[in-house]
């Protein structure tokens, strides 16, 4: 029963944690930018480190090596002069230069080898946040686009506005013409009054005309003029 309800309560805040990745990823997409920025530049900082440390250990090993050279000239001179002893502690001497000598170049040597690896890092994340900036720039759009989206499938699904407004007009269109019903009103009306019976019957031809008409006056007036 507890592993269910662990496994569900799991489920749930994956779910919700997948929902709030999506609702903010431009924002997190910006803030993982920023961090890799910001390591880019620490690494710069080393490099920049071990660069300073490799030209001072060739600096020291051009100092050591012309000591040596200096030394050995000066011992041949002794030895030439018969100065065993001078020759033999600039011997000593230039025996410790060379060992100091081997070190420092093992340590260039080194610093060389760190300083190539990590200058390939360096361009690598660089070109790397490159590309990331520019899909950010796509990411956004694609957001933008999806939101204008979502808009519109808003307004055009249901409850929209353009729905209403189309149900608007059907029901005005489906709506009786008010003149229409007048006129209907008043015939019914003319139906039911019999003052108007006698009207209608001589208009249908029965019975003598009550009413003058355009053609009855033509015909009086016609009449006047022959006689």
């Amino acid at each position: 029963m507890f592993s269910t309800l662990k496994t569900l309560i799991d489920g749930a805040n994956a779910k919700a944690e997948n929902r709030l990745r999506d609702s903010f990823s431009i924002e997190l997409i910006d803030q993982k930018i920023r961090e890799a920025e910001q390591n880019l530049k620490a690494a710069k900082l080393t490099l920049a480190s071990l660069i300073q440390k490799q030209r001072s250990e060739i600096r020291q090993v051009e100092t050591l090596q012309a000591r040596i050279d200096d030394l050995m000239a000066r011992a041949c001179q002794a030895l030439e002069d018969d100065r065993q002893d001078l020759a033999q502690t600039a011997a000593q001497a230039v025996a410790d230069l060379e060992n100091e000598l081997a070190l420092r170049k093992q340590t260039e040597g080194r610093l060389e080898t760190r300083i190539l690896q990590l200058r390939h890092s360096v361009q690598a994340a660089s070109r790397r946040i490159l590309d990331l900036k520019q899909g950010a720039i796509s990411a956004r759009a694609v957001k933008r686009e999806q939101g204008l989206q979502k808009l519109l499938n808003r307004h055009l699904g249901g409850d929209s506005p353009i729905d209403e407004a189309e149900a608007l007009i059907a029901r005005v269109m489906k709506q009786d013409d008010p003149f229409e019903q007048s006129e209907i009103l008043r015939e019914i009306d003319a139906g039911m009054d019999h003052l108007n019976l006698a009207a209608r019957m001589e208009e249908a031809g029965y019975g003598p005309k009550t009413r003058a008409t355009a053609s009855d006056v033509l015909k009086r007036l016609k009449a006047q003029t022959d006689n």
